[in-house]
């Protein structure tokens, strides 16, 4: 439960030694932008994180933006979050690890929302957003970076709104500050349309926030979301669609990974056979990893990937369990290629051995699978790969093409699993007999579940199933 009360910013100035370094370094940043609001309202957490409650974020400041009626930017409401990263340094929240690296996770959110005629408050449910958010990234242990993308699914703030997604970049005015608990920079929350959030998915996320810095009742060059928006920046100018297809075809896709509601199970193993079942995800109930393992699994795949110029396959960290709603793009995925101090191949621990499969079903919810033939055109076509890291657990799928290295599912045995990470290495043949099968994916609203595709002659079959059967695991 949150409080709205003013920022009791003053006190601190007398107060230095008992004001939170962290805090006090993004207060710092903040006054730069707003001399004039020492004291904003601000959101606040009743019962703090660390101290049992459910909010991540301590605070959520709101600032009223004047704009810049020279570059035609409106006035607008800006909130700014206290608690992704380490205010106190004292290992409360998150880890101190030193002034060099990262504060936390090393960022926090903001918003800018265009204010209202008449309002003389700041909406408050931008904060329940942002706090959102911060559940998952300290659920799940995955960062955000500029150009991620947020699939919410519904009205950021629950009206009848068009704006039900989010794309994730820098913000244009606060610059990124160091504090004593390390380097945290400010990453902007932006509302878009369901049509927005898919060209970014089947482009790149910064291409479509360039495209909507151009477009003034879009965003303009501040990105400031404007929950009545009810054009989405094609039906605004319609030649933009033609530069998101010329990108697509020339670049394809710069989405590399999604955490998603998938499971896959191996056909070619005898339900008794019981042998190496730490290294299995089967079925709808996920195997567990003991800790060792799983710690053994995470040390392999990060040192474990030899690197040059072609498309490398970065490696697969583990999560938390998740329950929040968005599906989000990972920055562990973000990456082609990815430098590595160590240039050995991969050498499986004994008790995490990489396993060739002669039989794969793989499950998606409706959400991953309409992204399959993006995986499969704006990625494998143009020689890259794509991964669907299971927010449920552990499980990893990774679609590879024949010219990423580091791999280690071959055209000789296509399917592999390395402990509960699965590869497919799909030819450019198979993968455009598999688009023209799953063409009927790119209608999300056609699509009736459940689904099931096969193709008996590779020994593959992918089923696309409601969410309950992922939710309900046991059912």
């Amino acid at each position: 439960m949150d409080e709205v009360r003013p920022t009791s910013v003053p006190q601190a100035h007398g107060l230095v030694p008992l004001f939170p370094p962290g805090l006090q370094a993004i207060y710092g940043e903040c006054r730069r932008l707003y001399p004039e609001q020492a004291n904003p309202l601000q959101v606040t957490a009743i019962v703090k994180y660390w101290l049992g409650g459910p909010d991540p974020l301590d605070y959520i400041s709101m600032y009223r933006n004047m704009g810049c009626p020279a570059q035609d930017i409106q006035e607008h409401w800006h909130y700014v979050s206290f608690g992704l990263s380490d205010l106190y340094g004292d290992n409360r929240v998150h880890e101190f690890t030193g002034a060099d690296g990262p504060s936390g996770f090393g960022f926090e959110l903001t918003f800018r929302l265009k204010r209202e005629v008449g309002e003389t408050a700041p909406p408050t449910w931008p904060a329940e957003l942002m706090q959102g958010l911060a559940r998952y990234v300290f659920q799940s242990e995955n960062t955000f970076c500029s150009g991620d993308h947020v699939s919410w699914h519904n009205p950021l703030d629950n009206s009848e709104s068009r704006i039900q997604h989010m794309l994730l970049t820098e913000d244009p005015q606060m610059q990124p500050v160091q504090t004593p608990f390390g380097t945290v920079s400010f990453l902007q929350i932006v509302g878009v349309c369901t049509e927005e959030l898919q060209a970014a998915q089947q482009w790149n996320g910064q291409g479509i926030l360039e495209l909507m810095r151009g477009v003034q009742i879009a965003g303009g060059p501040w990105l400031i979301t404007d929950m009545r928006r009810g054009e989405t920046i094609f039906d605004i100018d319609p030649h933009l669609q033609e530069r998101v297809d010329q990108g697509i075809e020339t670049e394809g896709s710069n989405l590399s990974g999604v955490s998603a509601k998938c499971v896959w199970d191996d056909l070619s193993r005898p339900p008794e056979d019981e042998e190496d079942s730490r290294s299995i995800c089967i079925g709808s109930q996920p195997r567990r990893l003991s800790d060792k393992d799983t710690e053994q699994i995470r040390e392999t795949l990060r040192k474990g990937l030899e690197f040059n110029s072609k498309a490398a396959l970065p490696p697969i960290t583990s999560q938390r369990q998740s329950h929040e709603r968005p599906q989000i793009t990972s920055s562990t995925f973000r990456k082609d290629s990815l430098e590595s101090e160590s240039s050995a191949a991969i050498v499986p621990h004994e008790l995490v051995r990489t396993r060739q499969l002669e039989s794969v079903h793989l499950k998606f919810n409706q959400e991953s699978g309409t992204l399959l033939p993006l995986c499969l055109r704006g990625r494998l076509l143009h020689g890259r790969h794509f991964t669907y890291k299971s927010i449920n657990g552990d499980t990893a799928i990774t679609f590879v093409s024949t010219g990423v290295e580091g791999a280690f599912a071959t055209e000789e045995h296509p399917y592999a699993a390395h402990g509960p990470w699965l590869q497919i290495l799909l030819t450019e043949e198979f993968v455009e007999q598999m688009l023209g099968d799953l063409q009927e994916l790119n209608n999300r609203e056609e699509t009736k579940l459940p689904k099931e595709y096969s193709w008996p002659e590779k020994k593959l079959k992918i089923s696309v199933l409601p969410d309950s059967v992922f939710d309900n695991p046991l059912q």
